[in-house]
């Protein structure tokens, strides 16, 4: 008998309930158009908010320093060695953020899990949102710490939780800024507020706003005028390069150094990576930037106008994400399916990315869409209505 043969049972239970996963394959950058499993298609599948990820600046960027400092950082910085790309651009998130110092890491599922494995243990408690990312849930249990869960963007929850909770050597209160899934917003600053009366560490996840919302894309966090004591942000995203940050005080950043498994046991990104990442956030945070952020806007208006005009309740703050509630898994994955057909790639989110009966598709806009391929887009939606029904995502959502 094959020790492994339960694999194969456990992969038919998931076919069973609709979940069984496969990667789609694409062919060319992630552009507004693309070819998936051989069909053109729109892409409403990408991440690359601002449209960035084939700018040829950052292939040239990538390309300098693998000539002068190779392919690979052949083992973790604080073995091999600390080389000029990485350094130089922590300073630039250091200054974009308005922070000490910053620390860059791999991807943002390992500034999550590492952060909080570092900042927290047994002793502790941290107080997170209900619709937090799952790498904000996996550190939460590495960390091991007492974890409270608030109900979604409730502050008056978390306050009465901050209230009840028993003594803990240390607290953190863990947020999204701008949800993954549902496109919603925090109240970051009656969130700060908790943290400050309660003596609180304060962590803001600003992966899906960093780039796009606040001054020069610098988050949601600067743009309710708060500096929370952790923030991370992603450069794989809206900046269109690879890897992840977390941004702070210069004692954070070392002791992070010291103590975050996820940066301290794992081989260094590439520097040709860092210088990537590096001349995306100076795209980012330019004349193209805002051009793009200005384009993404008008976007969003449009994209939700048509939804609405579908019957489609959207929220009191729209944004470049856009979830399309179905309910029930297999439905969502049939209209995910339809839809692709229509040329229109937008994924279908199923469990456990999302919690049960919110089976969704999920709509990333980005700056380099064009007006006729949003069009297109509600037009196949108009046309798949039988296999969605308008339903609220979050409570702010407004008909």
């Amino acid at each position: 008998m094959n020790p492994l043969d339960w694999i194969d049972q456990e992969l038919a239970e998931l076919e069973s309930q609709g979940l069984r996963r496969r990667m789609r394959s694409i062919v060319g950058p992630q552009r507004a158009l693309l070819r998936v499993d051989g069909i053109e298609a729109i892409n409403f599948s990408s991440n690359s908010y601002l449209g960035l990820s084939d700018h040829p600046e950052l292939a040239e960027a990538a390309r300098a320093v693998l000539t002068e400092e190779g392919a690979g950082a052949g083992a973790s910085r604080l073995i091999a060695g600390n080389q000029l790309a990485h350094r130089q651009l922590e300073t630039a998130i250091a200054r974009f953020k308005g922070t000490a110092a910053a620390l860059f890491f791999n991807s943002g599922y390992q500034a999550n899990v590492g952060t909080l494995q570092a900042l927290l243990g047994p002793e502790d408690a941290v107080f997170s949102d209900t619709l937090n990312h799952a790498s904000i849930i996996d550190g939460c249990r590495l960390a091991r710490a007492q974890v409270h869960v608030y109900r979604h963007a409730d502050a008056a929850h978390l306050a009465d939780l901050l209230s009840q909770a028993p003594p803990a050597r240390r607290r953190l209160i863990v947020t999204e800024s701008l949800f993954s899934m549902d496109g919603d917003r925090a109240p970051l600053a009656e969130l700060a507020r908790l943290a400050s009366h309660h003596n609180a560490m304060f962590m803001v996840d600003e992966a899906h706003a960093t780039g796009v919302l606040g001054p020069d894309g610098r988050g949601l966090a600067a743009d309710a005028g708060i500096v929370p004591d952790i923030q991370m942000g992603t450069l794989g995203k809206a900046m269109g390069a690879s890897g992840a940050y977390i941004a702070g005080s210069s004692s954070l950043i070392e002791y992070l150094f010291n103590r975050a498994r996820s940066f301290v046991f794992t081989t260094a990104p590439p520097a040709a990576m860092a210088a990537t990442a590096h001349r995306a956030l100076d795209l980012a945070t330019g004349p193209l930037g805002r051009e793009r952020r200005a384009q993404l806007m008008l976007h969003v208006k449009h994209f939700h106008e048509g939804l609405r005009n579908l019957g489609v309740p959207t929220p009191t703050h729209p944004s470049h994400i856009i979830p399309l509630l179905v309910g029930e898994t297999r439905r969502a994955m049939l209209l995910s399916e339809r839809l692709l057909r229509a040329g229109i790639f937008a994924h279908g989110i199923r469990p456990p990315t999302v919690p049960d009966g919110t089976s969704r598709i999920r709509f990333s806009l980005m700056a380099t869409h064009t007006t006729s391929q949003l069009e297109r887009a509600l037009s196949a939606l108009a046309d798949l209505k039988v296999l969605f029904r308008p339903m609220p995502a979050v409570p702010n959502m407004t008909p």
